[in-house]
């Protein structure tokens, strides 16, 4: 009889709080619950920036579980930081100057000659010694002093005169006319210019300088249709076609 009157005495305990759990919602009862939306969940996660919409109620369990995600979903969430693109950098391309736009003519350049439309006039002239070059239909044009835009014009001038009603006409440097280097080298004598020629370049062309040069200064001589003139420059002076370099000798 005594463990019969002891199960009698904890059945009336359970039965309340079982019934206790029941009625709180611990066991099966739902309610809505704030989840924050997939938008928020991917800003969160990528930094996007979004509005913040109204939060979405959705069943979920209750009791304990429904209030710790209840809490959560109320909770203030800090607004992702901007994302801050810079501007792409504005690139502009250098433009090239061509050397001969200013290059004066002269005895020794090469020079490619196009008439437009006309092929038998179209072709590379040497100007001679005496400074000209030497055409069809037109004959000789002087060319030493100009520049080629101004020899352009020149042989257009000429061809409009009775040949051609309106010429088109330009001129190109082919080759310029060599250079000259004399003194304490190892191999004195004529090169090919290059645009953009140093005294120092020239010599190494040359070979380099001999075991007695003098390689702080040479001097160089330059002509043009003003006369001839002479200069003792250091190695990293710009030297021009036609030019003539002398490497003196050292005295020690």
């Amino acid at each position: 009889m005594a463990p019969v009157r002891v199960a009698r005495a904890f059945r009336l305990p359970i039965t309340a709080i079982m019934t206790a759990l029941a009625l709180s919602g611990c066991m099966h009862t739902t309610g809505p619950v704030a989840v924050a939306p997939q938008a928020d969940l991917d800003s969160m996660a990528y930094g996007q920036a979004y509005s913040t919409p109204p939060p979405v109620a959705v069943h979920s369990g209750g009791g304990a579980i429904g209030a710790l995600r209840t809490a959560f979903a109320a909770s203030p969430r800090m607004a992702p930081a901007p994302v801050v693109v810079a501007d792409p950098a504005a690139y502009v391309e250098a433009v090239p100057v061509r050397y001969d736009t200013s290059y004066h003519l002269d005895a020794g350049d090469k020079l490619r000659v196009v008439v437009y439309g006309q092929e038998g006039l179209t072709n590379t002239y040497a100007i001679d010694a005496g400074g000209s070059i030497t055409m069809p239909l037109i004959g000789s044009v002087p060319a030493r002093g100009r520049t080629t835009a101004g020899l352009a014009g020149e042989i257009a001038a000429k061809l409009r005169g009775g040949f051609i009603r309106d010429p088109s006409v330009a001129v190109e440097i082919e080759a310029y006319r060599p250079f000259f280097i004399l003194g304490e080298v190892a191999a004195p004598g004529q090169y090919p210019y290059v645009p953009n020629m140093t005294v120092e370049s020239a010599v190494a062309i040359a070979g380099g300088f001999s075991p007695r040069a003098r390689r702080d200064h040479v001097t160089v001589t330059h002509s043009d249709a003003t006369g001839t003139s002479r200069y003792v420059v250091p190695p990293g002076t710009p030297i021009g076609p036609g030019d003539t370099v002398l490497v003196g000798e050292r005295w020690f």
